[in-house]
């Protein structure tokens, strides 16, 4: 039995309704997202949908019929009010499919009164692939990231990843390969909005949680999107070329992950083709590697609470425009590590720091500029308005007075100015002097609500809308023409929903238009009036009904050429975009500079690190917005001590909490990031060696999803710098070990410092409590003691905020507890404590102990040596007997030493 014949016999509650069926047919084919149906001026939703979506966005849900006995849940929100509630959803982790119809009713009921109006979905909304402006933030990119796993590549490893990025809103496509290693810190710097992976690979708990840690929404796809065999000719039918060589060369993983990307572009948007770029290869050598942890410790672009205000970035954004703020988050979350790249990025923030007046004129150009790339892309996907062609005219007419501004400056301009001039010069500037002509000031959003088009740019067009909002005026004027003619002052011209427009007259004075009937026609005769229409009558009836049809029509077409001209010269406004986001940066930076009093660095490529009265941009601003004190500026050079040294020196900081210990570590890999992003720094000067990798272990929370302690979390992150970090690194560690028992963290600790100054050779600050570990600077030459500095008042503590050379001899810590308020009798009765201790271990035997055993070096020989069964057990107990000083050990230790002596004797037994 067909299905029309089983809903003929089915009880009438039980039966589908044409409409119903053709939801569930379309929900059928599009399960894994929310079906936003379009019914006239809504969007309804049914079925678990509706249940989906009311609690979501916190609409009524209602029902709409029964299917199979049961009520429909539904649910709709407006279309004009539709970008709001596709936010919220989107926001939530949901996806959504856009179905519209595809006729409009009077088509539908050409095939019968009860036929249903054809609607298909024309794109499904994901995290990744918004463009709307309501939906997307200005000032950041929204990428949509692809990763791939191939066996074997380039980076001699058994795996390597493919890695594809692009961001629909502007074009911007970019590809590189990674490994293991890296893969986790490449993530981290893209921050995708959505990533997509093969569902195969998100079995994998290592994977699913490295692709969880970049943030983004997960979307896992078949394996086949990522088909290495055929992704160059996709990537070459996407860009109509016959071969990819023209845009460089690829690998295999770069070219499956781009192929990935590509095919869930088309998957999502339908057959519509997001104007791309295309690909370029980002060498992930080219930039610093800050890994997901060391972005977080130091809040480079978000606060550990998630918020942007309070960030590094929040601190330095003096952009105007969108573009720029993406632009300047963008070198802030990859800085580069080309000493030449980063000296023409300072160059070009000199500039208008030299120029300031030149500089200001541009800002205020700048801040009329709106933005190009994301109006570009929404025109492209035939998802723009008038309000984004004015976007493009406005941001021509920008960048043609840019150009104008930075080319009166007399003297050399540098490199990067000068390609950006280029990109403008290039512009098409004709095209943006027809759009300010062609587009009113202040046009509506929409395209279909007509009237944005300027008057006079089409001739036509002034004319109807004359008719259209004038009609009574044309009437009156045509009136007054004929009643002149023909002598009758009370002829009048009127309007019916019979006969339309007519001329009436009395009978008695309508004898002329009876005596020429080829020019009056005889319509109706009244009461003493009668009624006739004329051709000219008749042919403006039919404008006047016409007129506001014809001209919305004639808009579209205008609409429609003019995009498609934008759509053509797509290219060189993209450029243009760019070059305006170029000049928002350098100029942004230079005003940051000015204001902030900092300088330009030096970045080259020795391994220096030599900060002359460095400051915490975040913390400086905060103490100046609070009206609180000065900030404490601070040296530290942990360079080498010859130039031709290519190890790291260490400073072992002790002091007590709150005195600035991490508020120091922190504001010297911030200098770091900020010289090579292209920024001057807050210091009095600046040297540094390219830093290739940064490092930082500052600040500790728990991961219970992952089942990971606060200890744990730090272990983890410290074993990854040991493992990683190399003699161009810079490392940041504070407090190492404090997570676990006294012994073992002071062990973790010494042993990390050990590793650090012997195996990595980095350059390094580790602030820490362990007192006892300064001694370390005896036998470890490129390791140096600071402190901070401290000064007791009345009993009370006062933080000077000042690193000097020295180790500390107390930490300050029930000073420290009784100015935050511990009650007086805990704070006597710590200090009685400590007081008993203090007495107990006059001299720690972790001072004596770094006097006589073997540096890291030698201790990792011998153990590795054990390791193949050339030491005898025997004489490990021996040597360790040779070290013990009794008479510095306390009966608690004693009493360890005793039992460990005894599990290294059964341990050569069993052996």
């Amino acid at each position: 039995m067909s299905q029309n014949q089983s809903a003929k016999t089915a009880p009438a509650e039980a039966r589908v309704t044409p409409m119903m069926a053709q939801f569930i047919e379309i929900k059928t084919a599009n399960p894994d997202s929310l079906l936003f149906y379009r019914m006239g001026d809504f969007y309804e939703m049914f079925f678990e949908d509706a249940e989906i979506a009311a609690r979501a966005l916190g609409i009524t849900l209602t029902k709409r019929g029964k299917h199979q006995g049961e009520d429909i849940p539904m649910c709709g929100v407006p279309v004009h009010a539709a970008d709001d509630y596709l936010q919220k959803l989107i926001s939530l982790g949901h996806r959504v499919s856009v179905c519209e119809q595809t006729e409009n009713p009077a088509e539908a009921k050409k095939r019968g009164a009860k036929s249903v109006v054809r609607r298909d979905v024309v794109r499904l909304v994901t995290p990744g692939t918004l463009t709307e402006e309501r939906l997307l933030d200005s000032g950041s990119n929204n990428y949509l990231a692809a990763m791939t796993r191939l066996r074997g590549g380039s980076l001699n490893n058994d795996s390597v990843y493919g890695l594809a990025w692009i961001d629909m809103s502007t074009g911007t496509f970019q590809v590189s390969e990674t490994d293991d290693l890296r893969l986790a810190a490449d993530l981290a710097q893209i921050a995708p909005r959505e990533l997509i992976l093969p569902d195969s690979l998100l079995q994998e708990n290592d994977i699913r949680q490295t692709a969880e840690q970049s943030g983004g929404s997960l979307s896992p796809v078949p394996r086949a999107f990522f088909d290495s065999a055929t992704a160059a000719d996709r990537l070459a039918h996407y860009f109509g070329v016959k071969t990819l060589d023209g845009f460089g060369t690829f690998s295999r993983a770069e070219l499956s992950a781009a192929a990935g990307i590509l095919a869930y572009v088309e998957k999502t948007q339908l057959g519509e083709r997001p104007p791309l770029d295309p690909p370029t290869r980002e060498a992930g050598a080219g930039r610093m590697l800050i890994d997901p942890a060391t972005r977080a410790n130091l809040e480079l672009t978000r606060t550990l609470g998630g918020e942007k205000q309070g960030s590094l970035l929040a601190t330095l954004d003096r952009t105007v425009t969108g573009g720029g703020s993406r632009l300047l988050a963008s070198r802030l979350a990859g800085p580069l590590v080309n000493p030449d790249e980063i000296s023409r990025r300072h160059d070009a923030v000199e500039f208008f720091l030299e120029n300031e007046m030149m500089r200001e004129g541009l800002r205020q150009t700048l801040k009329g500029a709106p933005d190009m790339a994301r109006a570009l892309s929404r025109i492209a996907l035939q998802r723009g308005g008038p309000r984004d062609i004015l976007s493009i005219a406005q941001g021509l007419s920008a960048a043609r007075e840019a150009l104008e501004q930075t080319g009166s400056i007399q003297g050399s301009i540098p490199a990067e100015v000068t390609t950006a001039r280029a990109s403008l010069e290039a512009a098409p500037h004709e095209l943006g002097a027809e759009l300010v002509q062609a587009l009113k000031e202040d046009p509506p959003l929409l395209k279909r609500d007509g009237n944005f088009v300027a008057a006079g740019y089409n001739s036509d067009l002034d004319e109807l809308r004359a008719l259209r909002d004038e009609s009574r005026k044309v009437i009156a004027r045509l009136q007054a023409e004929i009643a002149e003619e023909l002598g009758v002052r009370s002829l009048k011209i009127k309007h019916n929903n019979v006969l339309g427009w007519f001329i009436e007259a009395p009978t008695a004075q309508s004898d002329k238009m009876v005596a020429d009937p080829g020019r009056f026609i005889h319509r109706q005769s009244m009461a003493g009036a009668m009624r006739f229409t004329t051709t000219e009558l008749a042919a403006l009836e039919s404008k006047i009904a016409s007129a506001g049809e014809r001209s919305l029509s004639i808009e579209m077409e205008i609409f429609e050429r003019l995009a498609a001209e934008i759509v053509a010269a797509g290219e060189a406004i993209k450029a243009a975009a760019q070059g305006l986001s170029i000049f928002d940066v350098s100029s942004a930076l230079a005003k940051l500079a000015q204001e902030e009093t900092h300088v330009r660095p030096t970045v080259d490529e020795s391994r220096a690190f030599d900060i002359k009265a460095g400051r915490h941009p975040v913390v400086e601003r905060a103490l100046r917005v609070s009206g609180g004190d000065s900030f404490v500026a601070n040296d530290a050079n942990l360079g080498p001590d010859k130039s031709d040294d290519p190890t790291g020196n260490i400073w072992l900081i002790t002091g007590p909490n709150m005195a600035g210990k991490s508020t120091f570590l922190r504001q010297n890999a911030l200098i770091a990031v900020m010289a090579q992003m292209g920024a001057f720094v807050p210091a009095a000067s600046a040297h540094i060696g390219v830093v290739d990798r940064l490092f930082s272990r500052v600040g500790a929370a728990d991961d219970l999803a992952r089942g990971r302690s606060t200890f744990m979390v730090e272990m983890v992150e410290t074993a990854a710098i040991l493992n990683q970090a190399g003699d161009r690194s810079l490392v940041i560690l504070d407090e190492i070990g404090r997570g676990t028992a006294t012994f073992d963290g002071l062990s973790i600790a010494w042993a990390t410092i050990e590793h650090l100054h012997e195996i990595n050779k980095s350059r390094a600050l580790f602030a820490t409590h362990y007192h006892e570990l300064t001694a370390l600077s005896q036998k470890l030459d490129r390791l140096s003691n600071a402190t901070v500095k401290v000064k007791e008042w009345k009993g009370d503590v006062v933080f000077l905020h000042e690193i000097v050379p020295g180790a500390a001899d107390r930490s300050y810590g029930i000073q420290v507890a009784k100015l935050a308020g511990l009650p007086t009798s805990v704070v006597e009765r710590s200090k009685a404590v400590l007081s008993q201790l203090e007495e107990q271990d006059r001299q720690s035997p972790a001072k004596s102990m770094i006097d006589e055993l073997p540096l890291f070096a030698a201790f990792a020989q011998t153990n590795a040596a054990g390791a193949d069964g050339a030491i005898n057990p025997i004489d490990t107990v021996a040597e360790e007997l040779d070290v013990i000083n009794p008479d510095d050990m306390t009966p608690r230790e004693a009493l360890e030493a005793l039992y460990r002596l005894k599990a290294s004797r059964n341990a050569g037994k069993a052996g």
